[in-house]
Parts: C-alpha cells; structure tokens; sequence
C-alpha cells in the first residue's frame, strides 16, 4: 500500500476533510518544505521553524509600540504583568490555530465556509477583509514614521514608498517560502538586537522586573488611568489575521497526513510558536522597559508617541545611537508585518471566496487602500492626525476579534469536527475563559474610545 492510500485509509470522514474540489490551503506552497521522518530532535524541529516566526510579527508590529510606550512612560514596570498575560493567552490561540490547519487540512478561512451558512461567511470575510486593512494601515504609518525619523522623509512620502514592499514580497515568494520565513528571522533578528544593546544599556533593576511580571499590582485594577492602559495592551496583541495566517502556513511542511504525522506535527508546530512569541515577549517588554528607565524614572510621564520617543531617548538614556536603534527596530517592524498581512489577505480571499487573483493585484490594492487615508490624513492634519489614525485602526482590529476568535475555538473544541484532535475539556474551558476575557475588554476599550 503507497503511503498515499495508507493515509487515506488512516484518515477519518471528519466534516472538515477537505472536498476533493477545494484546493488546499496557500497551494503553491502547500507540504512544499520536506520533513524529516527519522534523526535528532532538533532536525525535526528545525524543519517546523519558520510559520510560529512569521506569525509572532503581528504582535510585535507598530500598532503594540504606542501602548507599550505610554504604559513605560506612564507607570513604570507595573503593567509587565499585562504584557505578560496576554502573551500567554496569545500563545494559546496561535497553538489552536495550528492544531486545526494540521489536524483539518483547512485554514481557518476554510473551515468558516464549510460550516457556517453563506450569509454568515459574507459576514466574516468583510470583517477580516476590514481588519486587514486596519493592520496594513497601521504598517504603512510605523514605516513612514520609521523613514521620516531615520531618513527625514515626509510622512507623505514614506507612506507612497510603502508600496514597492509589494514587490519584494512577490520576489521571496517566488523564490520559494523557505526565503520568505528567512527574511522575517532576519528582520527579527535586527528588531531583537535593537533592544538588546538598549536594555544592556538602561541597566534595569532586574529583581523589580521580574516580580512586576509575575506578580499583579492590585493597583492595574483600581487605577483606571492603568487599567484603560493595560486593556489597550491586551486588545493590541491578538491579531486576528495571524490566526487566519496559523492555520494556513503551518501546512506547508510536508509531514505525513496521518493521524500520528499530524499529532507529529502539532507538537513542533505549537513547540515553534510558542518559542517565537516568547521572544515577541521580549519586545514588547523591552519597549516598556526602556520607556520606563528613559521617561517614568526621569519624569518624562507624558511620553505617549514614537516621534516623542525618538527625540528624548538618547538623552536620557545617555547613548548616542539609541533613538537610531529604535527606529531601525521600528522600520524592520513595519517592513515584516506587511509580509505577513499579504499573506493573510490572500488566504482569506481564497478561503472565504475561493476567489483567486493575481498576488501583485491583491497586494496593491490592499497597500493602496490603507495608503490613501494616510496621505490624505496627514496632508489635512499634520502629524497628529496620524497618530490618531493609528489609534482608529487598533480600534478596527478589536472590533473583528469576535468574528475570528469564537468560530476558532467553537472549532477546536468540538468532537463531531475534529475527532480525536478535539481540545481536551479542560483546554477548552480556558480557551473559552481566554475568549471571553479578550472580548469584554476590547468591547470597554470600544466603549471607552467612543464614548470618550
């Protein structure tokens, strides 16, 4: 028997199994980087690193710097709690999503249409299609604010330079998804030394930090200056497109689709999320970090925005290049989170609408459609404006969490779906508490922001 039939013996007649007339998920790269079967652990492993990177982007991309920012300048270290709990609850989800790409052989897009009725999957695909924008907006105002900073160009002109990213994405993928997960790491690799020298500069009390991260001020809760903080931390770190973008690109590693290939490949699949969102942690820890030493312990509270940023963080830390790095961090930043929303775009157009268009085509137009309010937004309202731009589109992002975060877990934990893949009770008790939790506060954050 070839393994092709064995596997198809293997595999149970779940409701997700995909229909002979639905194209697996991202096709031209689908199981296109080999596994190896046998040999240490760490091969195995290392071929299963890459999609957990990619997607650790989305929460480290210039919509989180703001929050980070002003919790640092604000109140110090006492919000390193914050910053860690919701990376835990991150990491969570990211594992579910890769558990129902590997165990379904759908992405989340995929699986929305061959459950939910038509009215309802038109619903979901404007939400997403929304949400992306609102992501790839913020994208386009970190890197202009990135060039401007590094290079003095105007705002208005770093946003129009935003486009060619468009080719280069098309360049690397091309060249096959191996050279594209390579160009992320190495990004990283740029923003995670960035702050490295920062910190090693600021010198931080070690022992206050890591009793800040594992130990809950009380005051978080009863400061509402704090709290409305901390849940614009929480509302900013789950990117609904990265789950989209989860369950897709974990299935181009060519492990056996059999029920102990898949169960394989969950555990690397989690085993490389979880290590690349652990370092998302340090980055966003750094940048409150740094606030904290540079803004909180010298009475710079008012420190809210990147520019603002920029401009005192040599000084005050005493290090020439400092407010470089920090703006080198924040262009590479940029400049990877707009390969990973080209990619949720496509995989959610295909999903939802099994609509395939051109690559460059579909880049172009999303690029376009969040360049246009930033051009016109800072051409009528200068600088602030943007920032406030940047805001709104946050907002946008905590308004589609429902829409992606609920059909994920309802999925995961549901037997008649994903058989003996379903999520233990238990595990499915805390991903419905994590939902629920996300939920209300990004609707305060809703309501605070509207209603005030």
């Amino acid at each position: 028997m070839s393994d092709a039939d064995a596997a198809t013996v293997a595999r149970p007649a779940w409701r997700f199994d995909r229909p002979d007339e639905e194209q697996p998920s991202l096709r031209e790269v689908n199981a296109s980087i080999a596994v190896p079967r046998t040999g240490v652990w760490f091969r195995r492993l290392f071929a299963f690193m890459g999609p957990g990177y990619m997607v650790s982007v989305g929460y480290m991309d210039p919509g989180n710097w703001a929050t980070d920012l002003a919790g640092g300048a604000q109140f110090g270290y006492t919000l390193l709690f914050i910053i860690m709990l919701s990376n835990l609850m991150a990491i969570l989800l990211q594992a579910l999503a890769a558990r129902l790409g590997i165990a379904t052989g759908r992405d989340l897009a995929q699986a929305c249409r061959a459950y939910y009725p038509r009215p309802v999957n038109l619903l979901l695909w404007i939400a997403c299609e929304l949400a992306i924008i609102a992501c790839d907006l913020a994208e386009v105002i970190g890197t202009a604010i990135a060039l401007q900073l590094l290079f003095g160009i105007p705002l208005i002109g770093g946003a129009m330079l935003t486009a060619l990213d468009a080719f280069l994405v098309l360049l690397l993928m091309n060249k096959g998804f191996r050279y594209l997960e390579a160009f992320v790491v190495a990004l990283l690799i740029i923003i995670f030394g960035c702050f490295a020298i920062q910190i090693f500069v600021a010198a931080p009390p070690a022992g206050t930090i890591l009793h800040s991260m594992f130990v809950p001020s009380p005051e978080i809760v009863t400061n509402p200056a704090m709290l409305y903080i901390a849940i614009g931390i929480i509302g900013a770190t789950v990117m609904p497109h990265n789950l989209y973008l989860h369950s897709s690109i974990v299935q181009t590693r060519a492990y056996e689709r059999t029920d102990a290939g898949k169960r394989d490949a969950i555990k690397w699949a989690t085993t490389d999320s979880t290590i690349a969102l652990i370092l998302a942690l340090f980055v966003n820890a750094s940048i409150l970090i740094v606030a904290a030493v540079a803004f909180h312990d010298t009475g710079h509270h008012h420190v809210a925005e990147i520019g603002q940023a920029f401009e005192l963080l040599s000084p005050l830390l005493g290090l020439g290049i400092a407010s470089i790095l920090f703006a080198v961090a924040l262009l590479a930043s940029g400049l990877n989170s707009t390969v990973t929303a080209t990619l949720a775009g496509q995989i959610v157009m295909e999903g939802f609408l099994r609509l395939r268009i051109p690559q460059w085509a579909r880049r172009l137009v999303t690029r376009g459609i969040a360049i246009v309010p930033v051009v016109v937004v800072t051409a009528l309202y200068g600088e602030k404006g943007t920032g406030q731009l940047l805001v709104f589109s946050q907002v946008i992002l905590s308004m589609q969490l429902p829409f992606t975060v609920v059909p994920l877990v309802q999925f995961v934990s549901d037997k008649k779906k994903m058989g003996n893949f379903a999520i233990p009770r238990g595990v499915a008790v805390l991903a419905w508490v994590v939902a629920a939790v996300i939920l209300v506060l990004n609707f305060k954050l809703l309501y605070d922001t509207f209603a005030g």
